[in-house]
Parts: structure tokens; sequence; C-alpha cells
């Protein structure tokens, strides 16, 4: 399998799948497209006609969106959703309202891995859009969203890394530190650090 992503420092998206697929201990080899830079669209493009990260192939078959190469992955190698079916339901209804919705938090604390803004983004709108995702990890059924890691908890991943950002105090502080003590989080986070690109449009407060 390939996957294609962006800058680990930056691609929220590209996270989900990237942090699954190990989780999973699936081998597969990985293709880093620096994003908003001169090419970078027409490279993407190469490998998916919708000209965005991430991108999984498997073979003959090509799968773009994070959520969808989630599903993908838990159809052909399990153990990404909840047995029970209420909470399968559960965990994909969050992990849908993660895919469409928080808007304001995407756009006042954008990801960045390697800067610290403590204060910064906390706009009204984004203020709510925090309070909405400390009421989901409130019901945690464990370490992780339910129980043992599974999709929902790659797709609340880059949250956790925005809010380690943006210094954002939770009351499901153990959530964040299991999150993070996970060694493909820690992983990813280290490969972020030693990242040479910088996109100033994207280091808001840098």
């Amino acid at each position: 399998m390939l996957l294609v992503i962006g800058n680990k420092n930056y691609s929220s998206w590209s996270l989900r799948p990237w942090l699954a697929m190990k989780a999973l201990g699936l081998a597969f080899d990985e293709v880093r497209i620096p994003l908003y830079r001169a090419g970078s669209k027409e490279e993407i493009l190469r490998y998916s006609p919708a000209g965005r990260v991430p991108i999984l192939r498997d073979g003959k078959t090509l799968v773009w969106d994070s959520l969808a190469i989630l599903e993908y992955l838990a159809e052909r190698h399990g153990q990404l959703w909840p047995a029970d079916a209420a909470e399968r339901a559960k965990a994909r209804a969050v992990s849908a309202e993660m895919h469409s919705g928080f808007a304001a938090l995407r756009q006042h604390m954008s990801m960045n891995t390697r800067k610290r803004y403590p204060g910064k983004g906390r706009t009204p709108e984004a203020l709510a859009d925090v309070a909405r995702i400390e009421a989901i990890w409130s019901e945690a059924r464990g370490p992780f969203l339910f129980g043992g890691f599974t999709a929902a908890d790659a797709m609340y991943a880059p949250v956790v890394l925005r809010f380690r950002t943006y210094e954002v105090e939770v009351r499901q502080k153990s959530y964040m530190d299991a999150m993070l003590a996970l060694p493909a989080m820690r992983e990813w986070i280290e490969a972020a650090e030693r990242e040479p690109e910088s996109i100033p449009d994207l280091d808001l407060y840098g």
C-alpha cells in the first residue's frame, strides 16, 4: 500500500489515516508532498484526480479523503470501529461530525505541531467548538473514546495536537495524554519537528 500525505506539521487530514495504519500495524510506503508551494497541486494530481491529500493506493484501488480511507481500512483489516453496533454507530457519528464540522476551530486554531500559541485563537465560535469536543471526549469509555483505539480517535488526533499547540486547557487531559503517548503520534510529532518547510500563512502567530 502507498499513502500520499502532506506536511506532517500542517496536514491534519493526512495524520488520520497515517495514524490508523500505524495502529493496525500495516506495512505501507509513504509519499510526502509539501503543500502550498509551486508545483504541489500538480504533484498531488499525479496520484488522484481529486487533487487533495491524503490518498491511499492499494493495488488497483484508489481511495481519497481521510474518512473514506478509514472506512476502507476497517473493511479490509477490521479493528477500527467498536464491535457493538450502537457504539459503532456513535463512533461513526462523532467521526462524521469532526469530518464536516468545527469550522471555527479549524480557522482559528490551525494545526502547527512545531509552534506554541498560548491564549491565541480563542474566538467565541472556536471556544464553542472546544466545548462541543470536550463534551464528546467526556463520554470516553476508557483511555480512548470507545475503550480501545478506533477510527474515531484517528479523526480527533489532529484536535489533540491543536489543543497542544494553543495550550487549551481541557478537563479530559487523560485522553490527550493517552493519544500523545501513542508511539505513532510521537513518531509523527518528531517527524513534523524535523520538516524544513515553513508556511507563513499557516504560521499565524509565528
